[in-house]
């Protein structure tokens, strides 16, 4: 077994070329590379958990600047000052129930070919795959032998 994928990572090194000439993977198409990566300071520009996000442009947006980050400080703000208020439940079913209303789209945002998980609005009444329907628990129920005989 690891013969065989040894042989495929060499097949796929050779299909790739030389591994020692390209020790970063390339950029892709259309992406313009910043001039520190471009001078080897890879660092600059930190991922996911490193704190900055890259920007087009390849200038790096500060912890702050990041829109999420905002809205959620700015809930927990609020959320504190109606606590101190003792209005802190209120508000926080209030914000559970925009977050719900905020987080569901409606029909004329869905993708071309995309299926609705309920299949009334799904065209011809259409089911996704996996969905339990009532033909289905009818037949189970009916032809499945009762359990320990």
């Amino acid at each position: 077994m690891a013969a065989a994928v040894e042989r495929r990572l060499a097949e796929f090194r050779a299909a790739r070329g030389s591994v020692a000439a390209s020790p970063r993977p390339a950029e892709p198409p259309g992406k313009v590379a910043s001039p520190e990566a471009a001078e080897g300071h890879p660092a600059s520009a930190a991922g996911p958990g490193g704190g900055a996000e890259a920007r087009p442009g390849g200038a790096a947006a500060p912890v702050w600047a990041r829109p999420l980050l905002l809205k959620v400080l700015l809930w927990a703000v609020l959320l504190a000052l109606f606590v101190e208020l003792e209005l802190g439940l209120p508000y926080f079913i209030l914000s559970l129930l925009y977050w719900m209303y905020a987080g569901t789209r409606g029909p004329a945002e869905r993708r071309q070919g995309e299926l609705s998980a309920y299949s009334v609005f799904n065209p011809g009444c259409t089911a996704i795959a996996g969905t339990l329907t009532a033909e289905q628990l009818e037949r189970e129920l009916h032809y499945r032998p009762a359990a320990g005989r």
